[in-house]
């Protein structure tokens, strides 16, 4: 008797220090763990936010926060649920124990399932006005915005309008003349990203739009195309899951749709990225990297490029151009298209840092030179390409402070802004697509910390460099050369054809699943109550 009041005393002992404890703890930090309360804040926080505008729902912050709701109010009833099973389990066959419990664990990792892999992306609006330089020498960039208009023809279009012929020839009208772009004779290379599956290539669909208006030159193309990357050692021109509307349509799927008469192919770089060789001129016609025998002075960079044989027998240069035998054609002609993205060193991805699939890392360690202007170093040495197209119809918008943001997108972490942009000052390009595209469409989806997106900070952290410090730096290696680039806005034409008048966010279905996923898995949880108490009530009979 005398060892149960002993045990007793001690037992009541514990309980008071633990409930001393409890209570002294930070008022904060026990309203954080009261899964009722942080629901209720949560609910508070949501409505006042959103107010009156049902479209703020597409925002990070309101997601998180819906999120947080319905992971409160799941929990409140999987446990009131918890409770009345465990009184009744006691009186249910084992399979029904069994089934019971299984069905309600299941339930709530169902919906967090389909919160966290249907859930899909944001889609806004951005406008975008016109607007003549006022300052010389100025730099053109060409955009198309919408939906009904961020196709290749509609840039080209744009472009023809604004003294920018896409097609040469001696036929002059509109987007045709002899100073234009693209001869019915030439191989154009096409420079992609290949190196990420998903969001995070650039779009086949276009891909397939830009082959198909080089091949419907006016005088009739009887050149070649190739669709070329280096990405590094990870990359792929067959995705299974791409940057299309449909996805299951890759690089090479997009190739593929055209005959082989068009003389269209891909050619991955990653096969001979670690091949030097020497130039054909000398000699070797092996596939592989040319390796320069110096280091650049001023960003320290090795510059490298490849030099291959495509599917149609055609030897290409990168910096020397098509070699016929005895000495090099000036036919080439390179479109560097990359996709515009946040990066977790660099802060963004467009055309400057996207001349990384240029050159070989094994060989030439660029990728250690980006900070010191490197990417400025190979356009100099291997020339600037005949015109950068910028895919912006689905970016990764997500800031270094986020856990989403690039090079690597996943297909929730995109959002859809439906733009192309194109220019032949990639410095300009890369500048303003940043500052008016990347950092607003990051701002508008809900980012307060966007440091890493600004062109003009020099905030590294988190960072290798600084997006504005290795821009300035890259721009500065391009000036030593003597090409027309700029940073400077208002020396900076820009051409617009926008049917997007307001920022809107035109559309998301992440709430519904929420809605959806947590109604599917109450209702479960309450099926399953309901049946275990009229069992247990002898109002149900179940055959086992």
């Amino acid at each position: 008797m005398k060892e149960h009041s002993s045990d007793s005393l001690k037992q009541s002992k514990d309980i008071k220090k633990y409930m001393d404890f409890h209570h002294n703890r930070p008022l904060w930090k026990r309203i954080r763990e009261n899964v009722i309360i942080f629901g209720i804040l949560n609910l508070i926080w949501f409505l006042l936010r959103t107010g009156k505008k049902p479209t703020r729902f597409a925002y990070p912050c309101q997601q998180v926060a819906l999120n947080n709701v319905s992971a409160s109010a799941s929990s409140v009833l999987a446990t009131l649920s918890f409770s009345v099973i465990l009184v009744k389990l006691r009186k249910l066959s084992s399979f029904g124990k069994i089934a019971a419990l299984g069905l309600l664990i299941l339930t709530p990792i169902t919906t967090v399932i389909i919160l966290q892999t249907t859930a899909s992306s944001i889609e806004i609006g951005i406008p975008i006005d016109s607007q003549i330089a006022s300052e010389q020498p100025s730099s053109d960039i060409y955009i198309v915005n919408g939906r009904d208009v961020a196709h290749i023809t509609d840039l080209i279009n744009l472009m023809g309008n604004n003294s920018l012929n896409f097609y040469q020839s001696s036929i002059v009208e509109n987007n045709t003349g002899p100073d234009g772009l693209i001869a019915s004779t030439d191989v154009v290379l096409i420079k992609n990203n290949c190196q990420w599956g998903k969001r995070g290539g650039t779009n086949t669909d276009l891909l397939k739009e830009l082959i198909q208006a080089i091949i419907d030159h006016p005088d009739g193309f009887t050149g070649e195309i190739v669709v070329a990357d280096n990405g590094q050692g990870r990359g792929s021109m067959d995705w299974g899951e791409s940057n299309a509307e449909d996805h299951s349509q890759s690089t090479q799927v997009a190739v593929d749709a055209f005959s082989a008469e068009n003389q269209v192919s891909t050619y991955l770089w990653d096969d001979i990225m670690s091949i030097q060789v020497d130039e054909y001129s000398v000699g070797d016609m092996d596939d592989g990297y040319v390796l320069n025998s110096t280091t650049d002075a001023e960003t320290e960079i090795t510059v490298t490029y490849p030099k291959f044989e495509t599917d149609y027998g055609t030897k290409i240069s990168f910096k020397h151009g098509i070699w016929n035998g005895s000495h090099y054609e000036q036919r080439l002609k390179v479109i560097n298209m990359p996709i515009l993205k946040s990066h977790s060193g660099y802060g963004v991805t467009a055309a400057l840092k996207h001349y990384m699939g240029v050159q070989s890392q094994p060989l030439g360690q660029g990728h250690d030179k980006i900070d010191t202007g490197g990417m400025g170093t190979l356009m100099v040495e291997l020339g600037l390409p005949t015109l950068n197209i910028l895919d912006a119809i689905w970016i990764n918008a997500n800031p270094e402070t986020s856990s989403s943001e690039g090079p690597s997108t996943d297909y929730k972490e995109a959002t859809r802004v439906n733009m192309i942009l194109a220019s032949q000052d990639p410095v300009a390009l890369d500048y303003w697509a940043a500052k008016n595209v990347l950092l607003k469409t990051s701002e508008v989806i809900g980012y307060t910390d966007t440091y890493s997106l600004d062109p003009n900070s020099t905030d590294s952290s988190g960072l290798e460099e600084a997006f504005g410090v290795w821009l300035d730096h890259t721009e500065e290696e391009l000036l030593r050369a003597g090409y027309n680039v700029t940073s400077n806005e208002t020396k900076m034409n820009i051409y617009a054809n926008s049917i997007i008048l307001d920022v809107e966010i035109i559309g998301t279905d992440y709430s519904i699943w929420i809605v959806i996923g947590s109604i599917s898995g109450g209702l479960v949880l309450v099926a399953i109550t309901t049946l275990v108490f009229l069992r247990a009530k002898g109002l149900l009979k179940i055959k086992k």
